[in-house]
């Protein structure tokens, strides 16, 4: 797959065997019936080259009504609704919000911050709705097949109000990870994205929910306990192209806090050459004021024009279907895409 631009029936074909078995058996059957449809496909392919991705058209149906059905339902959804598709599709974009992933980049910002001895200040870049910059706000529990590790925030003091209920995130945890004791203290907290989306806006939120893949209701509960937290204390978010607003941002961050710039499924979106420029940007900053880069990113999260790679460090078949976690350049684990799963290096 890398160094070669697959046509779009491929990418439908590669999303339908490679992406959604195990996780949508929906999205695997529509996507492979779209490999094999010419007259959809060339519809597909009327679009730029970014929208043609297979969750973004079926996140684009389900948004606007689709359920969950046989292909024959589905595509005469698509030929009654089909202006409604393409004005979704161009007007939006695959911001999957998933918090689960939190639970993968845990032990590293727990890591992080002992290693300093400092809070931590974070920055995610590609931050959708900011909904990842929490992870001292959520529960976890860490399950290596014989022993459960639960963490979650401390309680509030008497007297304030009680805290929304936080999603409890479950990750299958493999390798000697350094699963922390307790959850890091975080002080400041923003993000930066093309288009933010408001957790108190309804439309944002009915987006963010029909990027959920249809069969997945515990991520469905999980980010609407996620909003609730949120909404509570929004996170700062910069509307702009990451390479353009990360110094100033960082320039706004406790200087006494460790600062962490992080992402997850988010490169892929970037041609080599700009995720070429983030690179040097992140390593201009750790220079001159100091941070850590922490990287989730899969091997081919979105196929480029240019055909190029988005994590060079590993062979595409170790990393089949999941992502790479690298802090500071160098590989720590495989990770699942939904936070699923902690494979320690």
């Amino acid at each position: 797959m890398a160094g070669a631009v697959l046509g779009t029936s491929d990418w439908y074909r590669h999303f339908g065997t490679v992406d959604a078995p195990g996780s949508s058996a929906c999205y695997a059957d529509w996507s492979l019936h779209i490999a094999d449809d010419p007259a959809l496909i060339a519809r597909i392919d009327r679009w730029p080259h970014n929208k043609r991705q297979p969750l973004l058209l079926l996140a684009a149906a389900r948004y606007l009504g689709a359920e969950v059905s046989p292909y024959g339902k589905f595509r005469n959804f698509l030929d009654e609704h089909w202006a409604d598709v393409s004005r979704t599709v161009l007007s939006r974009a695959t911001q999957t919000n998933e918090v689960g992933r939190c639970a993968t980049l845990l032990p590293s910002f727990a890591a992080i911050s002992a290693a300093e001895q400092k809070p931590l200040a974070l920055i995610e870049v590609g931050a959708s709705a900011g909904l990842a910059l929490f992870p001292d706000r959520y529960s976890y529990e860490y399950d290596d097949g014989t022993t459960v590790t639960r963490l979650s925030a401390e309680p509030r003091p008497a007297g304030q109000l009680a805290a929304p209920e936080p999603p409890v995130l479950r990750c299958a945890v493999s390798g000697a990870i350094p699963v922390p004791a307790k959850l890091p203290d975080v002080v400041w907290r923003a993000g930066i994205d093309l288009n933010p989306l408001d957790v108190a806006n309804n439309d944002d939120v009915a987006w963010l929910e029909a990027l959920i893949w249809p069969e997945q209701d515990f991520r469905r509960k999980r980010l609407r306990q996620a909003i609730g937290i949120a909404r509570e204390d929004p996170p700062l978010l910069v509307a702009g192209d990451l390479n353009e607003q990360l110094m100033s941002l960082a320039g706004q961050a406790p200087a006494d806090a460790a600062l962490v710039v992080f992402h997850s499924a988010v490169m892929g979106y970037l041609s080599a050459g700009g995720r070429s420029r983030f690179r040097s940007t992140v390593q201009d900053l750790a220079a001159s004021r100091g941070c850590h880069w922490l990287s989730n990113e899969g091997e081919t999260v979105i196929v480029q024009e240019d055909g190029s790679t988005v994590v060079p460090e590993m062979a595409a078949g170790r990393l089949r279907g999941n992502f790479l976690l690298l802090h500071n350049g160098r590989p720590v684990a495989i990770t699942g895409p939904h936070g699923q799963s902690l494979d320690w290096l």
